[in-house]
Formats: C-alpha cells, sequence, structure tokens
C-alpha cells in the first residue's frame, strides 16, 4: 500500500526511529550553507556593472564570469555525491567550505578578469562538494518523514530564496564597498560553518564496494561540461557556430559511454536508473524547466534596473523582493498542499502560476510603456510559483529515491538547479541580447562605439557614460528603450519552459499519486 510522502515513518513506538536531539541545529547549519551556495549563483548580477567598470573584461569573459561558477558546480555534482558516500559526507562538506573561502579570498584580490573568472570556477568547486552533502545529511538526520518533508521545503525555500536574494544582498555591499565585498562576504560565513559544522554536524556514509570508478568520474565531467558549454556557446554563436556543434557532440558521446558504463557496472559510481521512476524523472524535468526560465528572468530584469531605468545596485536588489518574498512563503506552505492535493496538481499549479509570471511583462507592455508596478507583480506571482513547483518536486525527487541512492538523487536534483539557472542566463540571455540588437535604431556613432552598443545594453551605458551630455543620455534611453523591447518576448518565450512542465506533470504523473518515502 502506498504511504504520503508526508505520514510520518512510525508504525510503533518499538519501532520509531530516533530522533536526533541536534537535528534542527544540523537544518541551521545546512541551510545557512545552502543560503551561501545559492546566492553566490545571483549575488553577481547586481556587481557586475562594477566590476565591468573596474576590469573591463571582454564580452565573453563577462560571459564566463557570470556562468563558469554554476557550470563548474554542475559538472562535479554527480562526482562529489558519490565521494562524500565514500569519504564521509560531513568531511566533504568541510572541505568544500575551505575551498570556497580560498576562491572568494582570490576574486578579492583579483586584478584582471581572468582572475575573477579563475576565482569562480574555484568557488563551483568548493559548491560541487557542498550542495550533495546537505541533503543526505539531512536524510540521515531526520528520520521522521512529516519531519523530513518540512526539512526538504525548507532547503528549497532557502536554495531559491537565496538565488533570489543574491541581487539584494550584492546591491547592499556593492553600493557601500565595491564589487569585491560579493565576494568578501563568502569567508567569514565559511569560517562560521566550517567552526560549528565540525562540532555538530554527524559524519554519514554509504559503504560502496567495489573500487573508485576514475573512467565514470572523467566521463560525467567532461560531458556536463562540454553540454553546458556547447549550450553555451550555441546561445552566444548562434546555430552556424561550429564550436558549439562540436562541443555538443562530445557531450553526447561522453554522456552516452558514461550511461552505458554505468548500467553495466555492479556497483555504478551514479544508479542511472533511477529515471525509470516516473515520479523522480518528472520532478527533475519540472526543476530544471523551471530554473531555465528563472535563471533567465532574474538576470534580465536586474540588467533591466540599472541600465534601463537608472537604479543603483541596492534600488535594483530590493525591487527584485516580491519574488524571493513570494518563494519563501509558497515554499514553507507546500508540505501542507502536498499532503491534501494530488502531487501532479501541486506542481502543475505552481508551474502554471510561473508562466503567468513570465507572460505577464509582455501583456502589460501592450498597453503601454512597462513601468515598476507591472514588473513588481510579474516578480510576486513568479516567485509564488516557483516556490510551489520546485518545493513540491523537491521532496517528491527525494522520496522517490532509496536510501542507498540519496546521494546522486541529491546530485541530480542540485543540477537541475544549477544547470538550468546557468542555461536561463546563457540561451535567453543570448536570445534577448539578439532582440536587443534587432530592435536598435541608427545611432549615428562610430563604428567602435556602434560595436560597443550593439555588443550589450551594459556596453551601451558604458559609452553613454563617456559620451555625457545630451547625446549620453539620448543614447542611454535608446539602448534601454530597445533593451526592454527585447526582454518580454523573451520572458514570453521563457514562459513556454514551465507551460511544458506542466502539462508533462499532470500527463504523467497518476492523479491518486502519493509518493512513498522509499528511504523509510
Amino acid at each position: 500500500m502506498s504511504h504520503s510522502i508526508l505520514e510520518c515513518s512510525m508504525t510503533s513506538p518499538l519501532g520509531t526511529p530516533a530522533l536526533d536531539p541536534r537535528r534542527w541545529l544540523v537544518l541551521a547549519i545546512l541551510s545557512g550553507s545552502l543560503l551561501l551556495i545559492a546566492m553566490d549563483t545571483t549575488i553577481l548580477n547586481v556587481a557586475f556593472p562594477s566590476l565591468v567598470s573596474d576590469l573591463q573584461p571582454s564580452s565573453v569573459q563577462q560571459l564566463w564570469i557570470i556562468d563558469v561558477y554554476a557550470l563548474a558546480l554542475s559538472g562535479l555534482l554527480v562526482t562529489a555525491g558519490a565521494l562524500g558516500d565514500r569519504w564521509g559526507r560531513k568531511r566533504l562538506l568541510l572541505t568544500g567550505f575551505a575551498i570556497f573561502a580560498l576562491a572568494s579570498l582570490m576574486a578579492v584580490f583579483a586584478t584582471a578578469a581572468w582572475q575573477v573568472i579563475g576565482a569562480r570556477a574555484l568557488l563551483g568547486v568548493g559548491g560541487a562538494a557542498i550542495m550533495p552533502s546537505t541533503l543526505s545529511i539531512l536524510r540521515d538526520v531526520f528520520t521522521d518523514a512529516r519531519e523530513r518533508a518540512l526539512a526538504y521545503a525548507v532547503w528549497a525555500a532557502v536554495f531559491g530564496g537565496g538565488m533570489a536574494l543574491g541581487p539584494v544582498v550584492g546591491g547592499l555591499l556593492v553600493e557601500q564597498n565595491g564589487w569585491q565585498s560579493a565576494f568578501l562576504i563568502n569567508i567569514p560565513v565559511a569560517l562560521v560553518i566550517i567552526a560549528f559544522g565540525a562540532w555538530i554536524l554527524p559524519e554519514s556514509r554509504q559503504p560502496r564496494e567495489g573500487r573508485w570508478d576514475w573512467w565514470g568520474v572523467g566521463q560525467s565531467v567532461v560531458g556536463m561540461l562540454a553540454l553546458a558549454g556547447g549550450i553555451k556557446q550555441l546561445g552566444k554563436g548562434g546555430p552556424a557556430d561550429p564550436v558549439a556543434w562540436v562541443l555538443l557532440v562530445v557531450a553526447a558521446v561522453a554522456l552516452t559511454v558514461f550511461v552505458r558504463r554505468q548500467l553495466r557496472l555492479a556497483h555504478p559510481l551514479f544508479h542511472v536508473r533511477l529515471f525509470t521512476n516516473r515520479s523522480f524523472s518528472i520532478a527533475a524535468a519540472s526543476i530544471f524547466l523551471g530554473m531555465i526560465a528563472l535563471g533567465s528572468a532574474l538576470f534580465l530584469v536586474t540588467q533591466w534596473f540599472q541600465y534601463g531605468q537608472g537604479y543603483s545596485p541596492l534600488e535594483a536588489g530590493v525591487r527584485l523582493l516580491p519574488a524571493p518574498l513570494g518563494l519563501v512563503v509558497t515554499s514553507l506552505v507546500t508540505p501542507v498542499l502536498m499532503h491534501r492535493l494530488p502531487i501532479r496538481h501541486v506542481i502543475g499549479g505552481g508551474l502554471l502560476l510561473m508562466t503567468a509570471g513570465l507572460a505577464l511583462p509582455w501583456l502589460f507592455q501592450q498597453s503601454g510603456p512597462l513601468a515598476y508596478p507591472g514588473v513588481a507583480v510579474a516578480l510576486g506571482v513568479l516567485g509564488c510559483g516557483v516556490g510551489i513547483a520546485t518545493t513540491a518536486a523537491s521532496v517528491t525527487l527525494m522520496a522517490s529515491a532509496p536510501k542507498e541512492h540519496v546521494s546522486g538523487a541529491a546530485a541530480v536534483e542540485e543540477t537541475c538547479y544549477e544547470l538550468g539557472a546557468a542555461m536561463g542566463v546563457a540561451i535567453l540571455g543570448s536570445i534577448a541580447a539578439a532582440l536587443y540588437r534587432a530592435k536598435l535604431p541608427e545611432l549615428g556613432l562610430d563604428g567602435a562605439a556602434t560595436a560597443s552598443v550593439r555588443d550589450s545594453v551594459g556596453e551601451a551605458a558604458h559609452v553613454a557614460s563617456s559620451l555625457g551630455g545630451p547625446a549620453g543620455a539620448l543614447l542611454l534611453e535608446r539602448a534601454s528603450a530597445a533593451f526592454t523591447a527585447g526582454m518580454t518576448p523573451t520572458f514570453l518565450l521563457a514562459a513556454v519552459l514551465p507551460l511544458a512542465a506542466a502539462g508533462l506533470a499532470w500527463a504523467k504523473i497518476p492523479g491518486d499519486l502519493r509518493p512513498t518515502d522509499n528511504a523509510h
């Protein structure tokens, strides 16, 4: 007989697993860990104009500075999850924070774009060591299924809220202390987490037989990095770019070989057959498609606030608050919805709210110039949808995985979050940039200045600042109008993704499904 994931695992006093008295402290420490990692995905969005002005990176370097963190993290999550099972999840988490603190220190003292790129990549390595450990430790500490569902909901709220709060915190720091402060904040937080984590967190492992699969590690890392890099290059260079297709072919070959090898091994690095569980697969797809949409929306709206509306980093961050507030509140009430409604209605309803939030800016623009009140409403609706959909999908995904494969499930979930957000920036950000260039009028500038303005709205703002006076103001007004005209159709295109995921959830998840937590 199937049981709800929200039902308590106790069947009798004698059969009740002992409740760890430290479990809520553990949740607090892991939430702090996750908040830092999630904020680093987006905190640079508002620090970016200051960094660009200071270091003058090329357009390609700018994309790498934004994307390399999530790409490096995504490429290593599967390997990190398996390593934590063998080496110890607490040990891996604390090592990850040591790497995180070191990489942040490198970024603070960076004097060239390539140094920031290297530091952001190392931050991704540290993040990959941290993230699978958080959910795996939660699974071991929370033995009661109802409490575990609440812990997973807090996890999803903290991660999604952290991504959305990153620009707010970043804006506050950057406005007062410069772009380096977006990295500097990581160091004391990481040191505090290392100190308290070493004292409070329990160690946990999932012993695995057989030798460490170095071939599998290489295949998964190469495949994931090539996949992410190929899509990123495709978004930048278009379908005629041969480099993009070479990378995508490499990804297809490496990941196909990886999957076939894992299916043959008696003790695989990653249990590929997790995807044969329908609930697991649809939950993963819902998170991935939803994060592509959310990642692109936050990236573009932050640029619109700063370049199109002239807000400071802090003002831009504050104006993003409807999204994280809606996300956090709905994440925490989603377990109640899951207890009362079929899973497909909760996930599907959240995804439809996301669709509405993404479509609203385009609809508002049809009746006049786009203004902040309309964007605020859209952000609030989007945040509520993300909170419901990703929380329900996260709980479902983790509940669908047997205990012995919880690290692999955690790696899949976090890959969907990180890779989805990065791909949203790369693909939909590139579409918005192409539409921006198409909407630009004749500028009457020299060749070099025109090329800079056409490169990005950020470059246009820099050229306008150099011109100064009425000419600079007119250039910035035209560039801002072109960016807005390209942004709202991109949002409308992004809305197709959660709409498709909602259709998938309603079509493929049985109406009476209450996923069983196989880890009971």
